[in-house]
């Protein structure tokens, strides 16, 4: 597949047969992301995920987990954690189910990690873990829940064959040299960060 990241927690897939995927586009990600998109996964309702908006005049269908709150604003296909299901001409299952714990007792929401055609897996905002091999991993580097320990450990439990940090907005040039060499170094040799707009060096031309 053709793998192209975009701002923040954007992910574009394209099949070489037809078919275009796209993973939580929100409201910094570009909007070009969404072009000629055959449908879109959403982990989950915060709005650095998902631009309500701009998805509810797309037409594509849209698939999110189940209770999550788009404040009836947009229609979606409601999805189950493992549920397993087709999006685009993509094999898809959904892992996990919540959000990370943000701080003490505040509510969390639910949250879906997307395992694509059994290769590639979109954590959301969670460390979920899944139960199957992932060749390609996108880790979260920075968040108001997350530890650059943490994200670290996530990449070492999945053992992928590679990973690319996602979740990455709201870091200035010094943090993200700083969180990128980290995890460069700890990680196991697997990780790499894409600038937005980078196309993957593993995607099929």
């Amino acid at each position: 597949m053709r793998i192209t990241k975009y701002t923040h927690s954007c992910v574009r897939l394209e099949h070489p047969g037809g078919g275009t995927l796209v993973i939580d586009p929100g409201i910094w990600s570009e909007a070009r992301a969404l072009h000629g998109a055959d449908a879109i996964l959403v982990t989950h309702e915060h709005a650095d995920h998902v631009d309500v908006l701009r998805l509810k005049g797309l037409g594509a269908p849209v698939y999110a987990p189940r209770g999550a709150d788009f404040g009836g604003l947009l229609d979606v296909i409601e999805v189950e954690p493992g549920e397993e299901f087709s999006a685009a001409g993509f094999a898809v299952t959904a892992h996990g189910g919540r959000h990370a714990r943000i701080y003490g007792e505040l509510p969390d929401c639910a949250n879906l990690g997307y395992l694509i055609d059994e290769r590639l897996y979109h954590p959301g905002d969670s460390l979920h873990v899944p139960d199957q091999p992932v060749e390609t991993l996108f880790v979260p580097m920075q968040a108001s829940w997350l530890r650059t320990s943490e994200a670290i450990d996530f990449v070492r439990a999945v053992k992928p064959e590679r990973a690319y940090g996602i979740h990455d907005a709201q870091i200035n040039e010094r943090g993200l040299h700083s969180v990128n060499g980290w995890l460069d170094e700890e990680a196991g040799g697997c990780y790499s960060w894409l600038p937005p707009g980078a196309l993957s060096p593993c995607s099929e031309r």
